[in-house]
């Protein structure tokens, strides 16, 4: 089928992440001009892999696709391409701060990249996307089949809300406290096309319904469907879009591990799970004869947005609720990984901001932001 051709290989790795550019003080600053569409070429590490977003002061750097990955190869890998993007930056003057969303980002006062697909976008989405300052982390694991990518992006709704809840990162937005624990959930929920998004039966399901999307006029490119996990079939794989932009590495690579390792462990059960019969009549209202409604996925991603660490989730089951420790306890012991054990004993990217706002106040909470650089 038309699109499928590169769901070749199950287990590679690739990691996008978004950042701000910063001047001296750690305050958005449009610099894409001069890091993007400047006279200096990027580092060879950059190579191909450098682009920026819908703000002049957004900017988004891949890793090398890792083929086989390990937790160190995944460290080593966000580093290397994170501090050559500090370098390129300072030899023009500016910083790289990373969050969900920048503390002192004011929407209305920012420029936007003249970009025509985000001019187009801008005219044709109005309000949602002028304050769409947000910046987040996408997890790309190969998968080699088309239809178990569309099984396994199924399979994996479930575990967005709480992946989201140890890795939250943005509790403040146009220069004051939401109250969220992600309040970046919230501002690209705005957009159309995002969340936790429907169950696809397979491939050509799939397809069917980004044709039509092209076909009515509801986006201009496939790049719209901007949901919480997609099959991408550009670089045939599982997508994961859920996390908060981060400052550390080390939360990113965490965050990268576990999205690799459950990716992969899914993709391994496609062959015994998947179940081509119809739904069964008379089911829960919990569930759709598939796994839980997208009403309670999109409930436990609320509490996840709201709660951050302290969130617990409705369970697969659709009956009972499970504490977020206890499912990272579940899914240590399932997938062999302790990367969420890492994120969840860690002061959250949300509770540091508030607490150096409160300690030391709004400036160094922006300075705490910025990328270190490799000196």
């Amino acid at each position: 089928m038309e699109g499928s051709a590169s769901f070749t290989r199950t287990g590679s790795l690739g990691v996008e992440e978004e950042f701000y550019v910063v001047d001296d003080a750690g305050r958005p600053v449009s610099g894409i001009d001069d890091l993007v569409y400047g006279d200096r070429e990027p580092p060879a590490r950059l190579d191909d892999r450098l682009a920026h977003e819908l703000f002049a002061c957004t900017i988004e750097t891949q890793t090398p696709t890792i083929e086989t990955p390990t937790p160190d190869r995944i460290g080593e890998e966000i580093r290397a391409s994170r501090a050559a993007l500090v370098d390129h930056a300072a030899a023009d003057g500016y910083q790289i701060a990373g969050a969900g969303l920048h503390p002192a980002a004011r929407w209305r006062e920012l420029d936007h990249a003249e970009k025509p697909r985000y001019r187009s976008q801008l005219d044709r989405i109005q309000y949602p996307q002028h304050r769409n300052t947000t910046a987040g982390v996408h997890v790309h694991v190969g998968v080699d089949d088309a239809d178990k990518a569309v099984w396994v992006a199924n399979h994996a709704r479930w575990f967005l809300g709480p992946l989201l809840a140890v890795c939250v990162n943005s509790p403040f937005w146009n220069g004051y406290d939401t109250g969220l624990a992600s309040a970046r959930a919230t501002i690209f929920e705005g957009l159309p096309n995002t969340g936790v998004p429907t169950r696809f039966a397979d491939f050509a399901d799939f397809r069917r319904f980004e044709r039509r999307m092209l076909e009515t006029d509801r986006v201009r490119d496939r790049g719209e469907l901007w949901f919480d996990v997609r099959p991408h079939r550009e670089h045939g794989t599982v997508e994961v879009r859920v996390p908060d932009g981060q400052s550390d590495p080390d939360v990113v690579a965490a965050v990268a591990e576990y999205v690799h390792a459950l990716v992969v462990d899914l993709a391994e059960r496609y062959a015994d799970e998947t179940n081509p019969s119809p739904p069964p009549t008379g089911v829960s209202v919990a569930n759709d004869g598939r796994g839980l409604r997208r009403e309670l996925l999109d409930a436990n991603k609320w509490f996840a947005t709201r709660y951050g660490h302290d969130a617990d989730f409705l369970d697969r089951d659709g009956e009972t609720v499970v504490s977020l420790p206890d499912h990272v306890e579940r899914e240590t012991d399932r997938l062999g990984t302790d990367a969420l054990v890492r994120l969840l004993e860690r002061e959250s990217g949300t509770a540091r901001q508030r607490r150096l706002a409160d300690e030391e106040g709004f400036d160094a909470l922006c300075r705490s932001l910025v990328l270190p650089s490799a000196e």
